[in-house]
C-alpha cells in the first residue's frame, strides 16, 4: 500500500513522526515546504497526508469536501470519528483538525483510489514556484522570505461518475484574493478518465505575512526552493 510506510498504527489510533511526514512530502507531493522539514522547528504533518489516509481508509465518494482546522505535530496519536456523512480527525483531547464531508455513492478500489492519491498531491506540490509565483506577481505581492507561511485550507472534489481507473487532474483556473497581509487562493481543476470529464475538483489555500513583491526576493527564493528539491 501507498501509505503504509508514512503512517504508525497502534491500538490507541495512528500518527505520523517527522521522518514519515517529511519523506511523504518530499517523495510522494513533492512539496518542499520547509514546515515539512524533519528538523523544523514549526514542523507540521502535511495536510495532504491525512486526506489520502482518509482516502485511503474510507475510499472517493461522489462529492466530498475537506476542512483543515489546526496543523498536526510529530508523533500526536489520532482517532478517525465519523457521525452521518461526517469524518473527523481528533486528538485524544477531542481537538478537531479535519473534518470530511461526504454525500455519493464510494469507490474503495486501492488500484484507483492511490494512482488519484498520487496525481492529487504531486498537483498539490507545485504549487509554488509554478502557480503561485505568477499570481503574486501579478498582484505585487508575495510571502515573506523570512517566514513564508503557506496554509491549506480547504480542497474538495465533485465526480459525476466515480473513476474506475486512472484519473488526470489538470488545472483550470487560478485566482488570489489580496486582504491586507493576508492572500486567499483558489485553484480549480478538471478531473478526466481515458480523456472524458468526470468531475471537477477545488482547493483552497492561505497565505500569511504578505508583502510587497519584489523581484529579486522572490527569485532568490524560487532558488532556494529549487536548491531544497535537488539536495532533498
Amino acid at each position: 500500500m501507498l501509505l503504509e510506510k508514512y503512517v504508525q498504527q497502534s491500538s490507541e489510533g495512528f500518527s505520523f513522526s517527522r521522518k514519515q511526514a517529511s519523506e511523504f512530502a518530499k517523495q510522494v507531493a513533492t512539496d518542499f515546504n520547509p514546515i515539512h522539514d524533519e528538523d523544523a522547528k514549526r514542523f507540521c504533518v502535511p495536510g495532504d497526508l491525512l486526506f489520502s489516509h482518509l482516502l485511503t481508509r474510507y475510499g472517493i465518494f461522489e462529492q466530498l469536501s475537506c476542512e483543515f482546522a489546526g496543523m498536526v505535530g510529530a508523533d500526536v496519536v489520532l482517532q478517525c470519528n465519523e457521525q452521518d456523512n461526517v469524518i473527523t480527525i481528533s486528538d485524544s483531547q477531542g481537538k478537531v483538525y479535519l473534518s470530511l464531508k461526504h454525500n455519493g455513492k464510494c469507490q474503495h478500489d486501492l488500484t484507483v483510489i492511490e494512482p488519484l492519491i498520487r496525481d492529487y498531491v504531486s498537483f498539490s506540490g507545485q504549487n509554488f514556484p509554478h502557480i503561485l509565483q505568477p499570481l503574486m506577481q501579478q498582484h505585487q505581492v508575495m510571502i515573506n522570505p523570512q517566514r513564508p507561511l503557506v496554509i491549506y485550507q480547504s480542497m474538495a472534489l465533485s465526480f459525476e461518475c466515480l473513476p474506475t481507473d486512472k484519473v488526470e487532474l489538470v488545472l483550470t483556473k487560478s485566482s488570489l484574493q489580496v486582504e491586507g497581509k493576508r492572500g486567499n487562493v483558489i485553484l480549480a481543476f478538471s478531473l478526466t478518465q481515458n480523456g472524458k470529464a468526470i468531475g471537477t475538483g477545488e482547493k483552497r489555500m492561505i497565505l500569511s505575512n504578505l508583502m510587497t513583491y519584489e523581484e529579486e526576493g522572490m527569485q532568490q527564493m524560487i532558488a532556494e526552493y529549487n536548491r531544497r528539491k535537488e539536495f532533498a
